[in-house]
């Protein structure tokens, strides 16, 4: 019986320590967009980039339409932030993060780019879903 006690007491150790929290997840979360604020405010596209889903299944839908897939993603920016001018400084203010289940939130929000050639704000919605352990953006709306 006490090694019935014992082995039952480890197994819900080891199950607790593999669970995050809530708290947990939304921490890592804003983190990576942190990351991500800081990378683009040095014109790294690529190091912004890092918080996508490097798949063709990424979705992106802003003012041109829907872009499918991380490569072509990239390239629509480079394309439309061509120079630190176009970039600017990137501020993100984060409205609401709820969880969707166990392996997904969608994420709320504003941006504000402040930029030489003028300021370009607005909001989005993006979607995270943790894949091979790490949290990912698999979907991104921003307008």
């Amino acid at each position: 019986m006490k090694n019935l006690i014992l082995l039952l007491c480890l197994s819900m150790q080891i199950f607790s320590c593999s669970q995050t929290t809530e708290r947990q997840d939304k921490d890592e979360i804003i983190s990576i967009m942190k990351t991500q604020e800081i990378a683009w405010s040095n014109h790294d596209l690529e190091g912004f980039m890092q918080g996508y889903w490097k798949n063709d299944s990424l979705k992106f839908y802003g003012s041109s339409g829907l872009t499918y897939g991380w490569d072509k993603t990239l390239a629509n920016y480079k394309k439309g932030y061509p120079t630190k001018d176009h970039s600017g400084t990137l501020t993100i203010k984060i409205k609401d993060i709820s969880k969707i289940n166990n392996e997904s939130y969608f994420v709320m929000g504003e941006y504000y780019l402040k930029r030489n050639i003028g300021d370009a704000n607005g909001v989005f919605m993006i979607i995270f879903k943790k894949i091979n352990g790490e949290w990912k953006i698999i979907a991104d709306t921003s307008c």
